[in-house]
């Protein structure tokens, strides 16, 4: 019934991208692409990977990699390669600080996601990443009667501020600029590492992070949006060498989907876009 009607997809969208990611990443995600400099010195290129020290991916190989190496040098964020926006077109910024928005970019690390508990104790929460705990404020009131605490974060930079509310344990995703990636880098691996803007260089190693399967099983399930979205970056990436959300929905639209019977609005991958628009037919396809 109205088969051929335009609708919002939502998160209906998760299955075409499922479906580029399917037929382009292969059978395991690359992690990182990289040139060994000398025997101490690593220069990395990110690919969007999401997995990267992510909490729901124990096993992490890439990381053991980078522990072997006294200087990693990232050459990342290209401003002339990558055109990515934190958040998508149509998306509902204002719910910027909820977990199910989490900022897309080319080197993702533990998710984007800060965590904050609560401890009466010390009067303030324990916050993970450490690199969040640098000018965070603390608004409480010297009361021990607090029952719980609410987090606000600046919408365009990664200022936390604590006040007085319900929740014990709080998560909200950050930006992953590049301080914030070069500090939980350092931290978390305990090697020096140096980022830079400068555009992409040649490299000729790749290192490989996780069964394709596992990413794309855990996104389907539960509907990641974050993980959907890096997913179709990483397809652009595979397919077109930059990272670039319009680039590689023009580019599947006039080959893989080119035979949709009704030509879609795709805007991105998760489904979040208001601005999203495919038929039921489309998906039967």
């Amino acid at each position: 019934h109205q088969g051929e009607h335009y609708f919002i997809p939502a998160s209906n969208t998760k299955i075409i991208t499922c479906y580029a990611a399917m037929k382009y990443l292969g059978d395991s995600l690359e992690g990182m692409r990289y040139t060994i400099k000398d025997d101490t010195t690593l220069q990395i290129q990110p690919t969007g990977d999401p997995t990267f020290l992510h909490p729901d991916f124990i096993n992490q190989p890439v990381a053991e990699f980078l522990k072997k190496f006294k200087l990693i040098k990232c050459f990342a964020f290209g401003p002339t390669k990558n055109k990515i926006n934190y958040y998508g077109d149509g998306w509902s910024w204002n719910d910027y600080l909820d977990d199910y928005m989490v900022p897309t970019g080319d080197f993702p690390i533990a998710g984007n996601i800060a965590h904050f508990k609560f401890d009466p104790k010390i009067h303030t929460a324990n916050i993970s990443p450490k690199f969040f705990g640098k000018g965070f404020k603390n608004w409480l009131p010297h009361s021990s009667n607090i029952q719980g605490i609410k987090i606000y974060r600046s919408f365009d930079q990664n200022d936390f501020t604590m006040v007085e509310g319900n929740q014990h344990e709080i998560s909200i995703p950050f930006i992953p600029t590049l301080a914030a990636v070069e500090f939980i880098l350092e931290d978390s691996l305990k090697v020096k590492v140096e980022t830079d803007m400068y555009d992409w260089l040649a490299y000729n190693s790749v290192i490989y992070s996780q069964p394709t399967d596992s990413l794309l099983k855990i996104m389907m399930h539960r509907s990641d949006n974050f993980f959907a979205e890096q997913s179709l970056l990483m397809v652009s990436n595979k397919i077109l060498g930059t990272m670039n959300d319009e680039k590689i929905i023009d580019t599947l639209l006039k080959t893989d989907f080119k035979e949709m019977p009704q030509q879609p609005k795709w805007v991105d991958g998760s489904g979040l876009s208001r601005y999203n628009l495919f038929s039921p037919q489309d998906f039967v396809f």
